[in-house]
């Protein structure tokens, strides 16, 4: 049987290795740590975000891929982490009412205008 090698198998790849015993050596800590363990071939690309974009799956506005990754919304300079729905080009945002419910039990949207911007996280 082998024998680990800083709380790795024998049989790890060299570069988590070498990054386990650098973290020893020098604590690391955030994006420091992950640059390491990162091969240097990776080209993961972020589809674009769309102009209108919806979290509700029935909607016409959701595409699924977009959300497989963070995205954050600044709406007139803040960020606004309770944002259902957003359309860039007519400068508005849709959130959740507190307890207004409609027909169908979902929370009523209240449309918010201002400038609006969409990012990834």
């Amino acid at each position: 049987m082998a024998v680990p090698v800083h709380g790795y198998p024998a049989a790890a790849p060299a570069f988590l290795r070498a990054a386990r015993q650098t973290a020893r050596e020098r604590p690391l800590s955030g994006s420091a740590f992950w640059a390491i363990i990162t091969p240097m071939n990776d080209t993961t690309t972020l589809p674009p975000l769309p102009d209108r974009l919806s979290i509700d799956p029935s909607s016409p506005y959701h595409v699924a891929a977009v959300f497989e990754n963070d995205v954050g919304i600044r709406f007139n300079d803040k960020e606004r982490l309770d944002v259902e729905e957003y359309c860039i080009s007519e400068r508005w945002i849709k959130v959740a009412s507190t307890k207004s419910l409609d027909r169908r039990g979902r929370p009523l949207q209240i449309k918010l205008k201002g400038k609006v911007e969409a990012f990834y996280r």
